[in-house]
């Protein structure tokens, strides 16, 4: 089966070969878009290739209710969103969610501040604040900066338990004090401390210590929730979340990348019915543990 990147790439490969014709003018590739062979070829192909990815996306939606049928039913989920998450994609995530029988019970987005290298003495301070007014092992001691961070969201919308919980005063406070310091977005009350988290990623991070700054707050908020899913873009190789992958940086939360595509979706969805007792794994279109867990 051609797959949905490859799709893609042939698309890719069209446009900037049409584009090259047109800009070369009279040059060799001349003959390209003025009714040569060649050109209705290349018109061919694009049909073909767009008929195919639609194809693909179609079928995904319509077997997601028997992939996915009830597999969150009674399951709480936070909704965590890195700056430059796509709001369509979001979306579509909810939804199905909630279709899968699941529950949203928050959507936090993250505070560009959180990803700025250059706040990272106030990522550091704050998170030592924090951390002081915590019970002892409420936050791994020893943590580095991002991880620890990580853990203080974490706790402020997971549970590692089987079953969601209330917010404590403690939970309240702490995400009250990334909200004060911009470290998170304003966003509505939780109904509950939730067991799943599925994260949503955008743009990549940037600047000094990109990926250590996106490993740690990922592993960190990992290590707090029963399961945690990371749902970004299609990762093609040497890419950030195709970096982290390699690196094991991800601690407990399982990847799923292609969030894009309908297919991505519902393989994120099952990635994350998954996490409720298994951990781990890398999912999606570029996964090394294949396109969607069954299991």
């Amino acid at each position: 089966m051609i797959s949905f990147r490859t799709h893609v790439v042939t698309l890719v490969a069209v446009f900037l070969a049409l584009a090259i014709g047109v800009v070369l003018g009279g040059g060799p590739l001349s003959e390209l878009g003025r009714g040569s062979e060649d050109a209705d070829a290349l018109r061919d192909d694009v049909a073909q290739a767009r008929s195919e990815a639609q194809f693909g996306e179609s079928f995904a939606d319509d077997v997601s209710s028997t992939l996915l049928g009830k597999r969150l039913d009674g399951r709480e989920v936070a909704v965590v969103t890195l700056p430059g998450a796509d709001s369509e994609v979001l979306d579509g995530l909810t939804e199905r969610i909630k279709a899968a029988g699941g529950e949203v019970t928050v959507t936090q987005a993250l505070g560009s501040s959180l990803v700025n290298a250059g706040e990272k003495s106030l990522v550091d301070t704050l998170g030592s604040q924090l951390m002081a007014q915590l019970p002892d092992d409420t936050v791994t001691a020893g943590a580095s900066t991002y991880e620890r961070a990580g853990e203080l969201i974490g706790l402020s919308l997971a549970t590692s338990g089987e079953k969601s919980v209330e917010a404590t005063p403690q939970s309240t406070a702490v995400a009250e004090g990334l909200r004060g310091a911009n470290l998170l977005d304003a966003a509505d009350d939780p109904s509950g401390r939730a067991p799943l988290v599925l994260v949503l990623l955008g743009d990549e991070v940037t600047g000094d210590g990109a990926d250590a700054i996106l490993g740690g707050l990922l592993s960190g908020m990992a290590s707090q929730a029963r399961g945690l899913v990371v749902a970004a873009p299609t990762a093609d190789e040497g890419s950030q979340l195709d970096r982290l992958r390699e690196g094991d940086a991800l601690g407990d939360a399982t990847s799923v990348d292609g969030a894009e595509t309908a297919a991505g979706q519902v393989a994120a969805i099952a990635a994350l019915a998954r996490s409720y007792d298994t951990q781990g794994g890398s999912f999606g279109a570029g996964g090394a543990d294949g396109t969607v867990p069954l299991g």
